[in-house]
């Protein structure tokens, strides 16, 4: 086939802002997870599939099978989606309150 690429499952992007391996981010509707370092305008590998664990919205419990949503404003997974971008959905629990930042999300992997 000669118009093949490449799977896709990681797509080279211009980070919108200053990203650390690991960080999320947003290009337009691409949603990814950096997989290395990369300055604001810098290339970086994005992962689009997988299970990650991403910064999130503390005060906010999730239940596995809720739909996350990316806060490109404040750089975190939420469950509100007004104004926000659909990334995927919990894959497990996790409590609500201060020390409650991390939630496990299955990227969708679509727009």
């Amino acid at each position: 086939m000669k118009n093949y690429v490449q799977p896709g499952n990681t797509i080279t992007l211009t980070a919108p802002y200053a990203v650390t391996s690991g960080d999320g981010l947003l290009v337009g509707s691409i949603f990814g997870v950096a997989a290395g370092d990369a300055a604001n305008a810098g290339t970086v590998e994005a992962v689009l599939i997988g299970v990650f664990d991403l910064k999130k919205v503390a005060s906010q419990s999730w239940s596995a099978g809720d739909k996350v949503y990316w806060d490109n404003t404040n750089k975190e997974a939420t469950k509100t989606a007004t104004a926000n971008t659909l990334i995927g959905a919990a894959t497990e629990a996790v409590a609500g309150g201060a020390g409650d930042v991390i939630g496990r999300v299955r990227l969708n992997g679509t727009f």
